[in-house]
């Protein structure tokens, strides 16, 4: 097998989720993220089972889920809002070149 077919394989890697083992396989370069993704998602699940309204695995995945589904809503929303406001600054600031272009210009001629 070639060092190239080997960084395609994928990586088994044992996440503890709730107080169970998850066996999941994922890309060698991804093994760190998935890592992070499955603590916090273990941390947003004890978070809601430990507060005691939700009962039951299943329950606490979903609200989960919903949770971190809307952190991520939330942050694109944001993105979406920065981005808008730093095309609006790089717009005037393009036209204020521009401008102190064109006046550079007229004096020259």
């Amino acid at each position: 097998m070639s060092a190239a077919d080997q960084g395609k394989e994928a990586a088994r890697i044992n996440v503890r989720i709730l107080d169970k083992d998850y066996l999941v396989a994922c890309p060698h370069e991804e093994r760190s993220a998935l890592l992070d993704s499955a603590e916090l998602l273990n941390a947003k699940m004890r978070e809601i089972r430990d507060n005691g309204k939700i009962v039951g695995a299943d329950r606490i995945a979903v609200m989960a889920a919903l949770n971190l589904a809307n952190e991520v809503l939330k942050l694109r929303e944001k993105d979406t809002r920065n981005d808008s406001a730093l095309g609006d600054r790089v717009r005037g600031m393009r036209e204020r070149v521009d401008a102190a272009l064109a006046r550079n210009q007229q004096l020259d001629l």
